[in-house]
This record gives C-alpha cells, structure tokens and sequence, in this order.
C-alpha cells in the first residue's frame, strides 16, 4: 500500500495530508434504510455548523445515465457492470468527494466501495480483482454498516420500493421469481458484508430497531471524528 490513507496504490498526484474533512460511509444491502439515515445525518451536521455533501452510487454526472441505459437492458455481465460502477466511482471521486474534503467538509457517502467489493465476489467468487480495480479509493474515516437478516430486509422491500431485477440477482439464476432470488442473493451479499465488517473493522448497527435508535447510534459513531466534537451532543435527542 502507497500510502496508508488509499486503499491500494492510490493517486500520485494527491497528497492525503490535503485533504481536512472527513469521510464517512454508510453502508449496507438493498432497501436497508442508508439513504433514509444520511438525510437525517445531513440535517445533523449542519444544523451543528458543519459544511456537508452527500454522494451516492450511480450519482456522477458522467456515468449515471450510462448505467441506468445499460441496467435497464438486463444484459450485462459481470465484468461490465463491474467497470460501470468503478468508473462512476472515480468520476465522483475526483469531481465530488476530494474536492469537499480539499474544503473540510463532511462527505456522507450513500454506499462506498464495499458495495461493489460484495456485489462482485457474489458474482465472481474473485475477491482480488475487484480490490485491484479500486486501489485508487481512499480509505474513509469512518464505516457504519447497517446490518438486517434477509427475513426482515426481503418484508421492508416488499411494503416499500418492491424488487427489482439487479437487486434480486436474477443474472445469477439464483432463484424461479424475484422473491426467491431476491432473498438467496441479498444473504449472500449479507454474508460477504459480514466478513468484510470484521476485516475492515466497520461499526456495525442492527437496522431493524427504530429509525430513532438508528440515527442515535450512527450519531454516536460519527461524533468522535468530527473536528472540533463536543461529547456532550453525544446524549442529543433524535428529533421525532
């Protein structure tokens, strides 16, 4: 590793001791409840006086459309959905989350690149790969990783957004319709966050207590890496 603050090799041109503000992960399966949190955490952080952007998959300006065109086709391989994601990552990476860092905001990431170390391992059995691919990520400040059992993921989706053809897995032939695919995929993905929880040490949270204990905790976890913190904001109610 080049430098202790990528996760491989990193850039060359980029000196980490630049960069003031922190980076803070959110991450978790599909329909966990992320995008809910960071909004909440957002709203947080600012009315505490911090500078904040949020980033998200398939959110660059370049390469967002790209993706939503060629997902929608159903065709894609593995390698190919692969390299779309890691583009719009690095797209997003130079034009989004260094320069706020650069200005010492607070970057929430909906997702990181452990979403895309999981999806591919479940697709490939490949871990190296896929960590090569993204050696030039930086390595955040901070993981929270929303844990739920498939059981209770597979009931939230279905009273909420439903599923989809790429979140049940279907281009894996896991299962004969969308629930049984959904629910054999998203365990697999689950497993694989469960190991790399471990591995790269994330704070785990249970995302199947209430979104008011959630947004506490994860507060929790984020206020000590917050320049400047005061531990008393820790004992803060969540707002109903």
């Amino acid at each position: 590793m080049a430098d202790g603050r990528f996760f491989g090799d990193g850039l060359t041109y980029l000196n980490p001791s630049d960069l003031k503000g922190k980076l803070i992960a959110i991450e978790g399966t599909d329909g966990v409840g992320r995008s809910t949190h960071i909004e909440m955490l957002q709203e947080w952080l600012e009315v505490q006086g911090y500078g904040v952007i949020t980033t998200g998959w398939t959110r660059s300006n370049l390469m967002s459309k790209t993706i939503e065109v060629a997902k929608a086709g159903n065709i894609l391989d593995r390698w190919s959905l692969s390299l779309l994601y890691a583009t719009d990552f690095a797209d997003r990476l130079e034009h989004q989350i260094i320069p706020a860092l650069r200005s010492g905001f607070i970057v929430l990431a909906d997702r990181y690149i452990y979403t895309a170390f999981a999806r591919d391992f479940v697709r490939s059995g490949d871990r190296k790969w896929i960590r090569d691919v993204f050696g030039f990520a930086l390595i955040p400040d901070l993981v929270c990783y929303l844990r739920i059992d498939v059981e209770t993921l597979a009931l939230r989706v279905i009273e909420t957004t439903g599923m989809n053809y790429w979140e049940s897995g279907m281009d894996l032939r896991l299962g004969a319709d969308l629930y049984e695919s959904f629910k054999k995929y998203q365990s697999l993905l689950i497993e694989e966050f469960d190991k790399m929880a471990e591995e790269f040490r994330f704070n785990v949270v249970d995302a199947r207590k209430s979104p008011e204990e959630i947004q506490e905790e994860l507060r929790g976890h984020i206020l000590p890496v917050l320049p400047g913190h005061k531990r008393a904001g820790a004992s803060e109610q969540v707002p109903a």
